[in-house]
């Protein structure tokens, strides 16, 4: 689970999980030298923090940035490498101890290593996977993967684990941002407003660029009442924030926004289908407005006929 994070940040994570890993490995060879040529080992990887003194548990521990955070592939990171290093520090003593080593011992360092392998491999192609698929105007993840992140979810409201808020977002007036800004100026506000969001919610929410100046987020474990909350505290704060044209001075831009829940028992693009039709209420509405999806709404079409 990769949090909102900027492209940079997330290109800086995994930079120093490679170096990270890198180190990692050279510690390995390091460790197997020492266990076949009788070498004297370092004294740290015998005691019982040996996991945090190593300079890939002093990244883990110390250094790990925002980009791992409620990350739980991070947190088995952490398990399996301290199993790793009690099953190292256990040959290392019987090797100090001049006592042989035995298969299963050294079958157990090895497996614990694999295992650790693997999951510093799948962290690394998370990051991979969400910073390829991110939108190159916003930040945002792009419609690539949405529907599987989403199904994903529906699995967890279905087995009662949380509820989970769907939004769709959309700038008003947007075309009369570009119209009379120019494009340039209409991808910043776009690329402030995304940016926006996403640094005002949790780092498990999800926005994802659906298309145009449209956004869909999702809200796992939150009800639908709170869900409002939150959405209608942000489109107000992002009504009152600035954007600026050079020759025009300053503009705001406001944004409407539907809401439902993700319902267990329907395709997952059917309420994302409620969703557009809330937003579409809160934009026949009056625009700049949060709107909640209702049954009645389904007899209504998606789009409204004016400009967005």
């Amino acid at each position: 689970m990769i949090p909102n994070i900027s492209n940079e940040e997330m290109r800086a994570a995994l930079k120093e999980l490679e170096q990270a890993s890198y180190n990692h490995e050279q510690w390995a060879e390091l460790l197997n030298s020492t266990l076949i040529c009788r070498l004297p080992p370092d004294r740290r990887d015998i005691g019982d923090d040996a996991h945090r003194l190593c300079r890939f548990g002093q990244w883990y521990y110390n250094a790990a940035g925002v980009a791992f955070e409620n990350n739980p592939g991070f947190v088995e990171i952490g398990i399996e490498h301290q199993h790793m290093h009690q099953a190292a520090a256990h040959l290392l003593r019987s090797a100090v101890d001049g006592a042989p080593i035995l298969m299963e011992d050294y079958e157990r360092f090895v497996s614990a290593l694999k295992r650790l392998r693997l999951e510093i491999a799948t962290a690394q192609h998370e990051l991979k996977d969400a910073l390829y698929n991110l939108d190159p105007l916003t930040g945002t993840p792009s419609r690539i993967g949405m529907l599987t992140r989403l199904r994903e979810e529906q699995e967890l409201v279905k087995r009662k684990v949380h509820p989970c808020v769907i939004v769709m977002m959309d700038l008003d007036h947007f075309k009369v941002v570009n119209d009379t800004y120019g494009h340039l100026v209409g991808d910043k506000v776009l690329a402030s407003v995304a940016g926006y969001v996403m640094g005002h919610l949790r780092p498990y929410d999800k926005v994802f660029r659906f298309g145009g100046e449209e956004f869909l987020i999702y809200l796992p474990d939150t009800d639908l009442q709170t869900g409002y909350n939150v959405i209608d505290r942000l489109r107000a704060e992002l009504g009152a924030m600035p954007h600026e044209a050079e020759s025009e001075g300053v503009f705001h831009v406001t944004t409407s926004f539907g809401l439902t829940l993700l319902d267990p028992d329907i395709p997952v693009e059917l309420s994302i289908d409620r969703a557009d039709k809330a937003l579409y209420a809160a934009k026949a509405g009056g625009r700049n407005r949060t709107a909640l999806w209702e049954a009645s709404m389904n007899a209504a079409p998606n789009k409204p006929g004016t400009s967005a």
